[in-house]
């Protein structure tokens, strides 16, 4: 009785080894779109103007570069940084 049982699991297993060569390759999940981000922190504008959090913090408390608080957070807007640059190039451009 074991050689039947022996034989059984041997075809069980050639068929399960067909199943599964004939399964199509998993497919690599597609990443997510993110949209971009449009509120950043102080220190990301800097980086971003590539100048140091000190210089981002003096250009916010003056008003030159705009931000938002919510709640206590502060938060400066893509537009805001592109605006602030878009001065500075103006201003440079008249000097």
């Amino acid at each position: 009785m074991t050689d039947d049982r022996t034989a059984q699991i041997g075809q069980l297993l050639a068929q399960l080894a067909t199943l599964m060569a004939d399964q199509p390759a998993p497919r690599e999940p597609e990443p997510a779109h993110r949209p971009a981000r449009v509120l950043f922190t102080v220190e990301e504008a800097a980086e971003q103007l590539g100048i140091g959090k000190t210089t981002a913090y003096s250009y916010v408390r003056t008003g030159e570069l705009e931000s938002v608080l919510i709640g206590r957070l502060r938060r400066i807007h893509a537009d805001a940084i592109a605006g602030f640059t878009a001065r500075l190039v103006a201003k440079h451009r008249a000097a």
